[in-house]
């Protein structure tokens, strides 16, 4: 995505890359977080490492965004992301494609709510709303910590959501999907969602029908880069 003298970000134990916009290479731990100016040449994905972060739209315009962490408008009724951009590791990406390819062919693509999310935004959440059932304890870190989750829906390809019987981050039994109790309609949108991102190697949460974690993700370490924010 980016081009310089070098292009790998390793975490201070070196057990995870980071494709960032960087002349250099440096390190990034929990509290340093390089912040530089982004370049404009993409980086092929098959030339990355599986593991290496990039910024999703610079690999796709087929995508949809509604980044609620980076607004008001979400269960923490607070902004905890400076700015919304989709990071996510490059083997997601993969799927991702794949599956919103499929998508398409039934006229609709993914939206994003949130994708990649550093593990200082986990700890803050976590200030916010210190309660497992709702947000995933920080020391342990979640999968969006590991670039290995996503929260998404369906719209139309003009932009109209897909009906799915709750907003995102909705808490409660009708966010379920193993609630049937539910129009036809409904059911048939998420049976769309959950059916083709598991054809391409995702699995999701009984509890949210908008979260899908990438198989083998969790196995992944957990990352704490922030992306730069473009005023």
């Amino acid at each position: 995505m980016f081009v310089g003298c070098k292009d790998t970000v390793k975490s201070a134990n070196g057990d995870f890359e980071t494709h960032k916009p960087i002349p250099e290479t440096v390190t990034i731990s929990k509290t340093d977080i390089a912040k530089t100016p982004r370049l404009k040449t993409i980086i092929p994905l098959d030339s990355l490492r599986d593991t290496t972060f990039v910024r999703l739209a610079d690999y796709s315009d087929g995508f949809a965004f509604d980044l609620r962490y980076a607004t008001q408008n979400n269960f923490l009724k607070e902004k905890v992301y400076d700015c919304a951009e989709c990071y996510t590791r490059v083997k997601t990406v993969k799927a991702l494609m794949a599956a919103n390819a499929d998508f398409h062919k039934n006229g609709v693509k993914i939206k994003f709510f949130d994708c990649y999310r550093p593990n200082s935004v986990q700890y803050k959440m976590w200030k916010i709303v210190p309660n497992p059932q709702y947000v995933a304890n920080p020391v342990k870190g979640s999968i969006h910590n590991k670039g290995g989750a996503v929260d998404i829906t369906l719209v139309s390809l003009n932009g109209e959501e897909l009906d799915m019987g709750t907003d995102f981050d909705f808490f409660g039994k009708r966010a379920y999907h193993d609630n049937y109790d539910l129009p036809q309609q409904i059911l048939d949108n998420r049976k769309l969602l959950k059916e083709t991102m598991e054809k391409h190697g995702f699995w999701s949460t009984r509890t949210e029908w908008w979260h899908y974690n990438l198989q083998g993700a969790s196995n992944d370490p957990i990352a704490n880069f922030n992306w730069e924010c473009n005023d």
